[in-house]
């Protein structure tokens, strides 16, 4: 499994994970000339010297190496909020308090807000339901953050994610046809597709303004808010693990949660070490060793490139924290296009509870990662 930037020639394979992602799924529509526009705008955003987070997009997208199929696709959105607003409901109490009357009443209200502009947003994760195998979505989730502490300089300090929220197998979303049936005469599919191509004028038009109290709406509603669609809850454990919190904010349309994080306070951005590269023979007894007969250390490994980034999950890596030397089988070097003497960047996968406790990176390793912040 390989990680790349995505390429024109993919289009075909991106146009068939939109239709297979479903409604809901705002970052990818099953629209060629979109996701043409999306690519292009992805290509440039790679080939571009950026010194401070601004319209860029890095779309990703994991290809079977023995196959070449797309299996699934990740992306970065480096400050969203500024090309069209990036609208929420923010969650919060209000107190209506008579001390004449003895009366105290809290109650729960949605305010429309714009809190996130000019964040980074980790964004269009998607793994196809046929390619889902071991370590291939945590690959897909992890590597973004290996990208942004090799870049830091290229995304904000404030990271987010918007989580999918609950919808129906036939594309309903609970939360949405309470809002639909009071103020914006538009189904579930109609208005995802016009939000994730860009065409969002009619939430300032059409949208409520004033704080929408939850106890006026109907139960099915209510249930749903700040909560994900089942397809999205390994996606949001994932980062959980990365220390991601959710902080009250929510879906204009599904009330799927947004959660967010520092950069530098996200797990595999603190314990990622950039490090040497020395290329040794595919076969070696010293990684044999190292692996403990493929039960030992699994690695995401990147590049520290940009349009030629690659990266992969291995146990075929060996680390010399003494030397800060990474020792890479020569086909897998050469996979991920890297040298003797070159430069990479990795972190340890956890597969455990007790592994996420554990920093993959001696403490001295660290500083680099440590200053992964603009």
């Amino acid at each position: 499994m390989i990680i790349r930037p995505v390429a024109i020639t993919d289009l075909p394979s991106l146009q068939q994970i939109a239709v297979e992602s479903g409604p809901g799924f705002t970052s990818l529509v099953d629209d060629c000339d979109f996701l043409t526009r999306k690519i292009d705008r992805s290509l440039a955003s790679f080939a571009r010297t950026v010194t401070s987070p601004g319209d860029e997009s890095y779309l990703f997208v994991l290809e079977d190496s023995e196959t070449g199929e797309i299996m699934g696709t990740t992306g970065i959105e480096a400050s969203v909020g500024t090309r069209r607003p990036l609208y929420h409901y923010h969650r919060s109490l209000v107190v209506h308090h008579s001390p004449e009357l003895n009366l105290h009443r809290r109650m729960e209200v949605l305010n429309m807000c714009n809190h996130y502009t000019g964040c980074s947003e980790i964004c269009t994760l998607f793994l196809r339901p046929r390619f889902r195998r071991a370590q291939a979505g945590k690959l897909l989730s992890r590597v973004r953050f290996l990208f942004m502490a090799q870049h830091p300089q290229r995304f904000a300090e404030t990271v987010i994610a918007e989580m999918r929220g609950v919808s129906n197998e036939s594309g309903q979303s609970p939360f949405w046809n309470w809002l639909r049936a009071h103020f914006v005469d538009l189904d579930f599919d109609t208005v995802t597709r016009m939000v994730g191509t860009g065409d969002n004028g009619f939430i300032a038009d059409l949208m409520p303004r004033h704080p929408l109290y939850t106890q006026l709406m109907d139960e099915s509603a209510r249930a749903v808010i700040g909560q994900v669609h089942d397809n999205t809850r390994p996606a949001l454990n994932m980062l959980e693990a990365e220390g991601f919190r959710h902080t009250g904010y929510i879906d204009l349309f599904d009330g799927g949660p947004s959660v967010e994080a520092r950069l530098h306070d996200i797990r595999s951005v603190s314990t990622s070490a950039g490090c040497r590269i020395q290329v040794v023979d595919d076969v070696q007894p010293a990684l044999e060793k190292w692996n403990g007969g493929g039960r030992g250390r699994t690695l995401v490994i990147t590049n520290t490139g940009t349009a030629d980034f690659r990266a992969t999950v291995t146990s075929a890596a060996k680390y010399l924290p003494a030397r800060n030397l990474l020792q890479v089988p020569r086909t897998l070097a050469n996979t991920l296009q890297l040298g003797n003497d070159g430069h990479a960047r990795f972190t340890e996968l956890a597969t455990t509870s007790t592994d996420r406790q554990r920093a993959a990176i001696p403490m001295n390793q660290k500083k680099e990662a440590l200053h992964a912040h603009r």
